[in-house]
């Protein structure tokens, strides 16, 4: 006697929003207790969700001992895929809300660090005047970081520098940020009046170590052909960097953006223009899927204008 065939359309018990949210903050944390703080639950219904997930499904997503957890294999690939469905619920939402108002809500914002103390302070005060139902919620990181938050549905929107390859993104382009040589104002490193790259001593030129954009588009704007002029100690971050050049340690290529800024204000640096017009330009991107491509491109007009009228 042939088996009964599964019926296909017989309805299937299938993981809650809930659940996918708090296996995805399990998966990022690695802790059930600060993923359950992060989710707003106790750990004790945190962790029953989590199970109950695990039984839905009929395997293990975590290795659990005394004093670790460890997300197996199989979870992280779920993980993954639940953040995608997040992305597409979020999505719908994003559908429904859109046609009800012009950015309200809940918007994640991607920015790097060398665009972030410089922008922000000039055009979140317009944000906040014009959209006041908007939920801005802001996280700094490097740009490949960022995409692919942005590609897994973690983040909703970026600001980062162009020129970067970014896959899979609509790109609105805002305006044009020159570089230019910094070094302290009694430097003998350099002679800022008559700038020459060829005339730079060997590793007199400090930049961001590797995975910041800002290091390539300040080697493309000087046009420094040969390492040899870029010393061998990079800084971490923006404020060490310039911490470095206060001190004379060498010359830097900073974003026009920083000038008149906190993180200039207080140093002996003193800016020069470079010769030539090279630079990044500043852009906002999200996913070519998003519903919300109208709000964000308003967004983006009202960045450009802050800027631009800025103080």
């Amino acid at each position: 006697m042939a088996k009964a065939r599964k019926d296909a359309s017989a309805p299937r018990h299938l993981p809650t929003v809930r659940q996918l949210r708090y296996f995805v903050a399990l998966e990022q944390l690695g802790h059930f207790g600060r993923a359950a703080a992060a989710c707003f639950v106790s750990q004790s219904a945190f962790s029953v969700a989590i199970q109950e997930l695990e039984e839905l499904l009929g395997v293990s997503l975590v290795e659990r001992t005394n004093r670790r957890v460890t997300i197996t294999p199989l979870g992280r690939d779920i993980a993954t895929q639940a953040r995608l469905c997040l992305a597409d619920i979020e999505g719908l939402v994003d559908m429904a809300r859109e046609r009800q108002q012009t950015l309200g809500g809940p918007l994640r914002l991607g920015i790097i660090p060398t665009i972030a103390p410089f922008l922000l302070p000039a055009v979140l005060p317009a944000i906040r005047r014009k959209f006041p139902d908007l939920q801005l919620f802001i996280r700094e990181g490097l740009t490949a970081t960022l995409l692919d938050d942005l590609a897994q549905g973690a983040l909703d929107l970026l600001l980062i520098a162009l020129p970067h390859p970014v896959p899979g993104a609509e790109v609105m382009p805002l305006f044009k940020d020159r570089f230019l040589l910094a070094c302290r104002a009694d430097t003998r490193l350099v002679d800022p009046r008559h700038f020459s790259v060829q005339r730079l001593a060997p590793g007199t030129v400090l930049l961001l170590e590797d995975g910041h954009c800002m290091r390539e588009h300040a080697l493309s704007a000087c046009r420094l052909r040969s390492r040899s002029r870029v010393s061998t100690f990079a800084a971490s971050s923006l404020h060490t960097l310039l911490e470095m050049v206060d001190s004379d340690l060498g010359v830097t290529f900073v974003p026009e953006m920083a000038v008149g800024s906190a993180l200039l204000r207080h140093t002996r640096i003193r800016t020069w223009p470079l010769p030539g017009e090279g630079g990044r330009e500043i852009a906002l991107c999200w996913r070519r899927s998003s519903a919300r491509g109208a709000d964000f491109r308003l967004l983006g007009d009202l960045v450009r204008q802050a800027w631009a009228h800025r103080d």
